[in-house]
């Protein structure tokens, strides 16, 4: 007993009549009654009635009708989802991001989810450079936006755009009233930094070092709105990209373009290279590269 038969068996019964039934399946009547006598020989008991007047089930044929019909319907949800599968992957795609990416990347999800309405999406947030490397090679995630470059055999690396660091401090500041902040003017400000492994901190740290000046790191966080909740207090300065804070921000906050060219980043799309990703995952890449184009 296959699929094949119990599909024939079921449009005959819908039918009850094989020379319909034949047409409908696009097979010869007589191949379609082999099929059907072939399947009552492997049930062991007659599935239908047959006289000059018209064709019956039979109570075997009812209850294997009944039986068949729910497999089928099984079957085609299955074929469906498979279909789907090709098409979305696991239904839900997962994204690594940095935090300045927040000004952008929700317009390119909305555009996406247009076209992919049922696939989920998930963004977390991955940071360090090891963190990006471990995500992709552990398969946490299908893609990441991130400020690390990566020069790996098995990392694909595209820079979409580069992005400066600017000084944001409190409106209080004294330099808050300069139209551009120097380096060396912040050497003794009491300075908000990210931990060590991040490439935001290693930026900072060698543009100060050209400027043969090391600042006084008083405040070390992860996450740049920790550093704007300590500005927002007075506490300290601190250097964030500036799309970080591209959006309006509450009035204590001051944001002040830097004078050193070493203070601008490169963001990049990195996944991995030979990893199979299904077509819906692939699109979210290209609609990326395409609002960078």
């Amino acid at each position: 007993m296959d699929i094949k038969q119990l599909f024939y068996f079921v449009t005959v019964s819908d039918q009850l009549s094989y020379s319909k039934a034949a047409q409908k399946l696009h097979i010869s009547q007589p191949s379609l009654s082999n099929a059907i006598k072939n399947l009552e020989q492997e049930v062991g008991s007659p599935l239908l009635e047959r006289n000059t007047r018209k064709m019956e089930l039979t109570d075997a044929g009812k209850i294997l009708y009944k039986k068949s019909v729910h497999l089928l319907s099984q079957m085609n949800m299955l074929k469906k989802e498979m279909e789907e599968v090709k098409l979305t992957g696991s239904g839900e795609l997962i994204i690594g991001i940095i935090e300045s990416v927040k000004h952008w990347i929700p317009k390119v999800i909305r555009e996406y989810q247009k076209r992919f309405p049922s696939l989920n999406i998930k963004l977390i947030e991955v940071l360090s450079g090891n963190d990006v490397k471990e995500s992709l090679r552990k398969y946490h995630t299908h893609l990441l936006i991130t400020n690390q470059s990566i020069d790996e055999e098995d990392i694909e690396s595209v820079p979409l755009y580069d992005e400066r660091l600017v000084l944001v401090l409190h409106r209080d500041h004294p330099l808050a009233k300069q139209e551009t902040v120097h380096l060396r003017e912040l050497v003794r400000e009491p300075f908000i930094i990210s931990t060590e492994g991040f490439q935001t901190r290693e930026d900072i740290l060698t543009a100060f070092s050209l400027e043969q000046v090391v600042p006084h790191i008083k405040f070390e966080i992860e996450r740049f709105e920790t550093a704007l909740t300590l500005v927002r207090e007075n506490l300290g300065i601190t250097i964030i990209p500036e799309n970080y804070v591209s959006e309006p921000t509450d009035a204590s906050i001051v944001r002040k373009p830097i004078d050193s060219p070493a203070l601008e980043r490169t963001i990049y799309l990195t996944y991995m290279k030979h990893r199979y990703l299904a077509p819906a995952v692939q699109t979210f890449l290209e609609d990326i590269r395409r609002n960078f184009a």
